[in-house]
């Protein structure tokens, strides 16, 4: 065994929820139990570490959490740990406690926190990519990704069903203010028409012609995927603007929501946050710190956070491809 470079870690989950952040606390608390190392639990994220919110967790505190969805330690978004003050509240309840380590579950808020707050106080820090949208450079997939995706997929399937009923138009949008994984891949994996994401310049003209395409080609019925960051417009106007120039066509307009981030995890993402949290808490044993843990062809990999905040992850230009052949 190696000898650690941290005695007790603290955990935290910060930002948006995603399925698969209790396994990755799992993970987080019983690697650290194993290696005989101290773990806190910080509830609500960084408020927690400000306000002294926390509990000393072993291995049965997450006994029966790795199939559940959302995260027992809860999430925010701390305004007050944005200031200079806050973070000094912070770094006051890890030298209390006597965090040397801290792991923080989360997008590019979290890891942005996690960074200033290193750089800072000097307390090590490894980030664990936990987000839907999948837009996280440093690893092939994040935390909650793979779920949202099956969501997705399985209300793209039952609404083709009553689209095919009543030969209608839907518009359905999925998560993705920024990026477009979730819609692309729901989109090809259901057989849409169309897939609008905010990584492609479309146009109205060119939505347009892939109607009158599937007219020529005897659909009867079409689903359009919208990611909701899509910069052509919102999905009302585009619905309205498509209601104007084939007033023959009857269509909803269907926004996923929420559901998307809720549920319980795939076998991929359990599997993929285990071996985050454990790489995590190793890293910080090892003493590494101001990084990211991802996975890069089924390895496990350290990207600095700077670079993963910086970078992003770029849409497969074969799928943008395979998408258009495949929608006629």
């Amino acid at each position: 065994m190696i000898e650690s470079k941290v005695k007790k870690i603290g955990v935290l989950t910060s930002g948006g929820d995603s399925p698969g952040m209790n396994a990755a606390i799992r993970a987080v608390v019983r690697t650290s139990n194993y290696f005989q190392l101290e773990c806190f639990g910080i509830r609500e994220g960084f408020s927690g570490l400000i306000e002294g919110d926390y509990l000393k967790m072993g291995a049965r505190s997450v006994k029966n959490i790795i199939s559940q969805g959302g995260t027992i330690l809860r999430s925010a978004r701390s305004e007050e740990f944005k200031t200079p003050e806050g973070r000094k509240k912070a770094f006051e309840t890890c030298q209390k406690i006597g965090v040397d380590g801290l792991v923080c579950i989360g997008g590019d808020g979290t890891l942005t926190g996690a960074k200033i707050f290193y750089e800072e106080y000097g307390i090590k820090v490894i980030g664990v990519p936990g987000t839907i949208d999948n837009d996280i450079f440093g690893t092939d997939r994040t935390i909650g990704y793979d779920t949202a995706l099956n969501t997705a997929v399985d209300a793209l399937d039952k609404i083709r069903d009553t689209a095919t009923s009543h030969n209608r138009v839907f518009f359905v949008e999925v998560m993705g203010r920024d990026a477009g994984f979730i819609a692309l891949n729901s989109g090809i994996a259901s057989g849409a028409v169309d897939i609008l994401v905010p990584e492609v310049k479309d146009s109205l003209d060119e939505l347009f012609d892939t109607f009158m395409k599937t007219e020529k080609s005897g659909k009867s019925s079409s689903i359009v995927v919208v990611a909701e960051g899509e910069k052509l417009g919102s999905i009302y106007d585009l619905a309205k603007a498509t209601k104007e120039k084939f007033p023959q066509f009857d269509i909803r307009v269907s926004i996923l929501g929420h559901i998307q981030r809720g549920g319980a995890p795939s076998c991929s993402d359990r599997v993929l946050a285990s071996r985050l949290g454990f790489g995590a808490v190793y890293g910080l044993m090892e003493g590494k710190t101001n990084l990211m843990v991802g996975l890069r062809s089924d390895k496990l990999v350290y990207t600095p956070i700077e670079e993963a905040l910086v970078k992003r992850n770029e849409m497969d230009p074969d799928l943008i491809r395979l998408a258009e052949i495949l929608a006629i």
